[in-house]
């Protein structure tokens, strides 16, 4: 289970909204382990929702520095950024972590 570390409280957002979203430019994660294992973690979020079609939180950091959280279903995992239903896509280099369930 992943698990913000933040002191702010995190909020829930529909995934209609990330398109409205702005994401900074550099990388929310700064240790290498830790974007490689967001990497991995991508690709099974990919495998979850294309086979079984499972849904987990993706928590994710905005350019103001506010915790986010989705709920939603990966269709794919890019190399720069997630794709979600409707076309919508999400900054990989926005994503803390996956929690699956």
């Amino acid at each position: 289970m992943f698990a913000p570390s933040t002191d702010q409280p995190v909020e829930t957002i529909e995934k209609e909204t990330i398109p409205t979203l702005h994401f900074a430019a550099e990388d929310v994660l700064t240790d290498k382990a830790a974007r490689e294992r967001r990497r991995v973690d991508a690709e099974r979020a990919c495998v979850l929702g294309n086979a079984h079609h499972g849904k987990l939180d993706i928590f994710f950091q905005t350019a103001d520095g506010q915790t986010k959280r989705v709920q939603t279903a990966v269709w794919g995992a890019h190399p720069e950024y997630l794709s979600l239903k409707a076309g919508i896509t999400l900054p990989l280099r926005a994503v803390l972590g996956f929690d699956f369930y």
